[in-house]
């Protein structure tokens, strides 16, 4: 295939699928890796994708998500904002607190700058319990059936089990958040889980940089007065009169 064919359909690839990793291109287009690399590298600098860490995004507009992307790829994007958002959070963090954190890449980044005493968690994230156990924190995973591209475990045994919890503070991660759709997700099932562990949470966190504005999925787990909603730096002036919304790059 030849480089400018292969590029073209790179481009209908991450269009039609929103987001895609180095190595599913590989695979499919049958080219080696550094190949990949070097042709994400020139469509990104064209402005026909965007590149992120592991992959790359749709660069066309998409106000409307119907999947969540793989780990490997969320991870990747905005991630400077998600440091900063991260940091933020975990200094929220008090002495006696009881905690929930939701599955979501800059919720799991939150764990790495949890550094108070004296604090339990429950999560329905494996990879947030691991980190937290690592450090030595005393940590509960609710039940559920595991959702591999998250790595969440949601349905009827992980509402059931937040049923047993009272937290003072829940931090969750979110898809899509706009003034009429609220918080939302793509997965039912998903949003339950992030519905039942809000109402059990004396206050809740949205930590969400600023891709996730303006965003809307199938499942509304929560109106936009639900929530404190940390951020780095708004992009819509509409949210610029909301009480509950921290911009950390402001601070």
């Amino acid at each position: 295939m030849l480089t400018h064919e292969r590029q073209r359909e790179i481009c209908r690839i991450v269009d039609e699928k929103g987001a895609v990793t180095a190595a599913e291109l590989k695979t499919i287009l049958g080219a080696s890796e550094s190949t990949i690399r070097r042709d994400l590298n020139e469509l990104a600098s064209k402005g026909l994708i965007n590149k992120v860490f592991g992959g790359a995004t749709s660069h066309k507009d998409n106000d409307f998500t119907l999947r969540d992307d793989e780990m490997s790829l969320r991870r990747g994007i905005c991630r400077e904002e998600k440091l900063k958002i991260a940091r933020y959070a975990a200094e929220i963090v008090v002495p006696g607190d009881f905690i929930f954190i939701d599955a979501g890449t800059t919720t799991e980044l939150m764990v790495d700058y949890i550094s108070c005493p004296d604090v339990r968690f429950v999560t329905n994230s494996l990879t947030t319990a691991q980190k937290l156990g690592e450090r030595g924190y005393e940590t509960y995973l609710t039940g559920g059936q595991l959702k591999p591209v998250t790595g969440a475990l949601v349905g009827a045994g992980a509402v059931e089990d937040l049923e047993r919890y009272n937290f003072t503070k829940g931090f969750f991660g979110t898809n899509g958040i706009s003034t009429s759709g609220g918080f939302s997700t793509p997965e039912i099932a998903e949003g339950a889980v992030k519905r039942k562990a809000m109402e059990r949470s004396s206050k809740c966190y949205i930590l969400a940089d600023q891709s996730k504005f303006g965003k809307a999925a199938p499942c509304c787990f929560g109106a936009l007065h639900d929530a404190e909603i940390i951020t780095s730096r708004l992009p819509d002036e509409v949210y610029r009169n909301k009480t509950n919304i921290t911009e950390v790059d402001m601070l």
